[in-house]
């Protein structure tokens, strides 16, 4: 089943993922530049790390990229409602349209979104059912490439062996400490903002509650798992398949869950 593109005209959004992409793109130029290639070329370190960085750094941008344009669960304007549905759905109070419960209207983008988690301005995009799986690879991935850049920066200056090499970039060799440091301080910012966010999103997932279900207290107990955590994943990630979980590079398939699981709010 293909998956649609979803484009939010927001300049705020537009905003925030650049300087994502200008955070990546910095590591992704720099760190390569300053500390893989010298180090491999003198035999510090593998073509392993090396091509590790990049699988990590590939799989980041991709899922950066899949979450922002892809559809979240936009509901259509006339959706089609099977009759044994029926009592699941409920009136949106904002565009008077029929949607299925769990859902919420986004203000920001103007319409609703089944299951949706929460507008996240860095993806420039809602969070639903049908991009959760995408934002949560983005949070896992950039988190190991924050904390591998973070390694690299210290084994550079502590554990390396100094570089024998002299025929550096000019720039490169000038700037070289400025550079690590601007680095470090980015993988620092973004491995400490992401990383409470993704213990948020997995504890979500655990209960089976989204972010906006916590913050409106309309759940009872939303701290009690509603099914078990392997089957809540299966749910959002599309597949039975947990290898599958890690891969950005494929369409995801809703898998059927009776409605007397879900935790109708």
């Amino acid at each position: 089943m293909g998956q649609r593109i979803h484009f939010v005209v927001d300049p705020q959004g537009w905003c925030c993922m650049s300087l994502i992409i200008f955070v990546w793109l910095y590591n992704t130029i720099f760190i390569p530049k300053v500390i893989l290639f010298p180090h491999y070329e003198e035999g510090n370190i593998s073509v392993v790390a090396v091509l590790c960085y990049y699988f990590c750094s590939l799989f980041c941008i991709a899922s950066l990229f899949r979450a922002s344009v892809a559809d979240p669960g936009k509901l259509p304007e006339n959706p089609k409602i099977p009759i044994t549905e029926r009592e699941h759905w409920e009136l949106c109070n904002k565009c008077n349209m029929m949607r299925p419960k769990r859902s919420h209207h986004c203000s920001r983008c103007g319409h609703c979104v089944r299951r949706m988690d929460h507008h996240c301005p860095w993806i420039n995009n809602c969070v639903g059912e049908d991009n959760h799986w995408l934002f949560l690879q983005l949070c896992f991935y950039s988190q190991i490439l924050s904390s591998y850049t973070l390694i690299l920066d210290f084994c550079h200056y502590y554990y390396f062996l100094p570089l024998k090499k002299e025929n550096w970039d000019v720039f490169v060799f000038r700037h070289e400490l400025a550079l690590l440091r601007i680095s470090a301080f980015m993988g620092l910012i973004i491995f400490g903002g992401i990383s409470r966010l993704f213990y948020t999103q997995l504890m979500g997932i655990f209960t089976d509650t989204t972010s906006i279900e916590k913050m409106s207290n309309c759940c009872e107990d939303i701290s009690r798992p509603r099914k078990p955590w392997q089957q809540t994943f299966s749910e959002v990630f599309g597949t039975h398949w947990k290898i599958l979980w890690f891969i950005p590079f494929r369409q995801r398939q809703p898998l059927r869950v009776p409605y007397h699981f879900a935790n109708h709010v």
